[in-house]
């Protein structure tokens, strides 16, 4: 598979996937329980305003790649059609970008990269 051949939609449609999963992977192994509390705690992580601001933190302090930010990009200009209505175009597409990032990484098989991101993310959610 070649994932600098799939379009920024099609990398982020799995980086969802793939951020949600670790997220929930995370809170699980940090100890937290509880159908609602893992809820709550999981949405405060992969919605589209915590996927911006966890880019553009991590951006500002130079953390990816220039392959990543090129993936940010692809993802962030991909037109997705419709953008959810408790976000603003903006958000979401910087939320795309971010999850393509991700998506590419999972076809990469750079799993230690994503929990990279994973760490830092989770360092930056203190913020939220």
């Amino acid at each position: 598979m070649r994932p600098k051949e799939h379009s920024g939609r099609d990398l982020a449609y799995l980086g969802d996937a793939v951020w949600s999963l670790k997220i929930r992977q995370k809170l699980i192994e940090l100890g937290y329980g509880g159908g609602k509390r893992l809820q709550s705690l999981t949405v405060k992580r992969v919605s589209a305003k915590a996927q911006a601001m966890f880019y553009d933190a991590m951006h500002e302090e130079g953390f990816f790649s220039e392959e990543e930010e090129e993936m940010f990009h692809r993802g962030r200009n991909d037109n997705a059609g419709t953008v959810p209505r408790n976000t603003d175009v903006s958000t979401y597409r910087k939320s795309t970008g971010f999850e393509a990032v991700l998506g590419y990484l999972q076809l990469e098989q750079r799993e230690q990269r994503i929990d990279e991101i994973v760490e830092k993310a989770f360092a930056l959610s203190e913020r939220l």
